[in-house]
C-alpha cells in the first residue's frame, strides 16, 4: 500500500514539475524573458509564489523522527494532496497569446531538464538511495519549478548573447551589402507605429520600402526583419525602434546605422523600467545622436515635451500649431473621415482627406508627409496616398460590425494615448462604451494615471467596463468619486465576460466600443 503511495506521488510530482515548468516558461515568454517584469507578475501573483512554498510543510514531515505507519500515511497523503494542487495551479488555462516553442523555448527546457538532473544525480550520490530522499526531492522539485527555469535562463545567458550577436554581425552584412539604403528610424513614447505604417504607404508611391512589421520594434526583433525580408531592390527601411530602458535606443541605432530619425512624442511610459521623464528623453535622443552631421531629424512640434526638452532645437517640426515647419490646419471632421490642409516650409499647401479620425493621427500623418515630402515627394502626389491611409492594426483601428462600431486601440497604454482615444470615442454619436484594463508600466504613477482615466472616462462614455477586478482598482476609484451612474459601470472576469456585457446593452442607437489597451496573461 505505501508503496502504491509512493508510485502516484512521484507520477504526480513529474506532472506538477511539467505543467508547471511550462507555466513558468509562458509567462517569461510574455514578460519579454526579463526578470523585472516575470518579479512583477509573481509579486502580483501570490498564490504562484506562495503555494509552491507551502510544500515545505509535507517536506519537513518526510525527516521526522520516529514514524509511525499512521504518520507515514499521514504524510504521504499530505504530500500528494499538496502535488495534485500544484498541478491544478499550473494545468494549461484559455490564453490570449499561446506559449510559442521557439529555439530559445527549447534550449531553456534542455538546460531546465539538465539541471533537475544534475539536482538529483547529486543529492543520491550525498545522501544514497532511499524512499524518503526521492519523496523530498519530488516535492522539491515541484516546489522550485519557477526557480529553476530562471536559473536555467541565467546559465543560458551566454549562448543566447552569442546566438544573437551572430545574428547581428550577419543582419550588418546584409545592410553593408545595399550601401544605397536610406535608413529611416522611427521612435517615440506613442505614436511611432501608426507614422512607421503611414510613412510606408506614402513613401511607397515612389519607391520600394521595407518596414519592421507590426511591433518588431527590439534589437532582435529589427534584425529578424532585415534577415528575413531586406532586398537588395528596396530603397527605404524604416526601421521601428522601441524602448523599455536607457540605452535600448542606441543598441538599434548601433545595429542599422539610420541616416534620419523621427521622434514622434516624449511621454510618461514604461516608467517602470526608466523611472523618470528624463530617462525616456534621454534615450529617445539617442536616435538622433546616431544620426550623422546634417540627417534629417523629424519631431512632433505640438509634443510638450519635445519643447520643454529642446529636441525640436536643430529639428524640422510639424503638427497643428503655429510655427511648425509642416502644419496642419482648417480641420473638419465628418462620418467619412477628416479633411485638413498642410503647408510646407517652401510655402506649398494641398489639402488631404482620410478615413481616419483624430487629432493624433492628423498629426502623424502631418509627420508622415513632411518625410515624404523632405524625400522628394511633392504633396499633390501624396493627396492620394494620404486617402488610402489604413489606421495601424490595433491602433484606433475603427472595425463595423452590424449596429455596433469597435474602435480597436488595443496596443495603447500610456495616458496621452488614452486621453486621445476617449476624445475620439467622444466624437462618435450613439452610445458610447469604455472596455478597458487600465494602464500597466508606469511605475509609482501607475495608480496616479489610472484613476484619472477612470474619473476622465466619465465625460465621454456612457458606459464604462473593466477588464479585471485587482488590476482596475484604481480606475474604479476614479469612477466612484465622480456621479457616474453605477448601473452603468461594469467590472468583469476578464474580457469574455466584458464583451458579453457590452453586446447584451440594449439601444436603438449605434454602439460605440473603444477597446483601450489589452494587456497579456501574465497581467491579469
Amino acid at each position: 500500500m505505501i508503496n502504491v503511495f509512493f508510485t502516484a506521488i512521484f507520477v504526480t510530482a513529474l506532472a506538477a514539475i511539467v505543467l508547471g515548468v511550462r507555466y513558468t516558461l509562458h509567462m517569461f515568454q510574455q514578460s519579454s524573458y526579463q526578470y523585472r517584469s516575470y518579479w512583477r507578475y509573481m509579486k502580483t501573483h501570490p498564490a504562484m509564489t506562495l503555494l509552491p512554498l507551502a510544500g515545505i510543510i509535507p517536506l519537513a514531515g518526510c525527516y521526522m523522527k520516529g514514524k509511525t505507519l499512521a504518520a507515514v500515511t499521514v504524510i504521504l497523503i499530505w504530500a500528494w494532496l499538496f502535488l495534485i494542487l500544484l498541478a491544478m495551479l499550473y494545468w494549461p488555462r484559455a490564453a490570449k497569446k499561446k506559449l510559442v516553442i521557439t529555439a530559445r523555448v527549447k534550449r531553456l527546457i534542455v538546460s531546465t531538464a539538465v539541471l533537475y538532473a544534475l539536482a538529483a544525480l547529486a543529492a543520491l550520490l550525498i545522501a544514497g538511495v532511499s524512499w524518503w530522499l526521492l519523496l523530498g526531492m519530488a516535492l522539491a522539485g515541484a516546489m522550485l519549478v519557477p526557480y529553476m527555469v530562471l536559473l536555467a535562463n541565467l546559465a543560458n545567458r551566454p549562448i543566447e548573447k552569442g546566438i544573437n550577436q551572430y545574428y547581428i554581425r550577419d543582419a550588418r552584412r546584409m545592410l553593408k551589402a545595399c550601401p544605397d539604403l536610406k535608413i529611416i528610424g522611427i521612435t517615440g513614447s506613442y505614436g511611432k507605429t501608426s507614422v512607421k505604417y503611414y510613412l510606408h504607404t506614402l513613401l511607397g508611391a515612389r519607391y520600394d520600402v521595407l518596414m519592421t512589421p507590426e511591433s518588431f520594434n527590439t534589437p532582435m526583433g529589427v534584425v529578424k526583419t532585415i534577415r528575413g525580408s531586406l532586398k537588395a531592390t528596396h530603397e527605404i527601411f524604416l526601421c521601428e525602434m522601441g524602448a523599455r530602458h536607457v540605452g535600448d535606443i542606441k543598441e538599434i541605432c548601433d545595429i542599422v546605422d539610420p541616416q534620419m530619425g523621427v521622434i514622434t512624442s516624449l511621454g510618461y511610459q514604461h516608467l517602470e523600467t526608466f523611472r523618470t521623464l528624463d530617462h525616456i528623453v534621454g534615450t529617445k535622443r539617442e536616435l538622433f545622436d546616431a544620426l550623422p552631421a546634417g540627417g534629417p531629424r523629424f519631431v512632433n512640434g505640438d509634443n510638450e515635451f519635445v519643447k520643454q526638452y529642446g529636441v525640436d532645437g536643430d529639428a524640422i517640426t510639424y503638427g497643428l500649431e503655429e510655427g511648425n515647419a509642416y502644419r496642419a490646419y482648417d480641420l473638419e471632421y465628418s462620418e467619412k473621415g477628416t479633411r485638413f490642409t498642410v503647408q510646407a516650409p517652401d510655402g506649398s499647401r494641398e489639402e488631404f482627406t482620410t478615413r481616419l479620425l483624430g487629432e493624433h493621427n492628423v498629426i502623424n500623418i502631418t509627420g508622415a508627409i513632411a518625410v515624404s515630402h523632405e524625400l522628394g515627394i511633392p504633396l499633390d502626389k501624396l493627396k492620394i496616398p494620404v486617402r488610402r491611409l489604413e489606421g495601424a492594426p490595433h491602433r484606433l483601428q475603427p472595425i463595423a460590425k452590424g449596429n455596433t462600431v469597435i474602435i480597436d486601440d488595443a496596443y495603447n497604454s500610456n495616458p496621452n494615448g488614452a486621453h486621445m482615444a476617449l476624445r475620439t470615442l467622444g466624437m462618435f454619436q450613439g452610445v458610447r462604451v469604455l472596455v478597458t484594463p487600465g494602464m500597466v508600466e508606469l511605475g509609482e504613477q501607475e495608480d496616479h494615471y489610472n484613476y484619472e482615466l477612470g474619473r476622465e472616462a466619465t465625460q465621454y462614455c456612457d458606459y464604462i467596463v473593466l477588464v479585471g477586478r485587482r488590476q482596475t482598482e484604481s480606475i474604479q476609484r476614479g469612477v466612484s468619486d465622480t456621479d457616474f451612474d453605477r448601473e452603468h459601470f461594469y467590472v468583469a472576469e476578464n474580457l469574455q465576460d466584458a464583451m458579453k456585457y457590452v453586446y447584451g446593452i440594449v439601444t436603438s442607437q449605434k454602439l460605440i466600443v473603444l477597446l483601450e489597451n489589452d494587456l497579456p496573461d501574465n497581467y491579469l
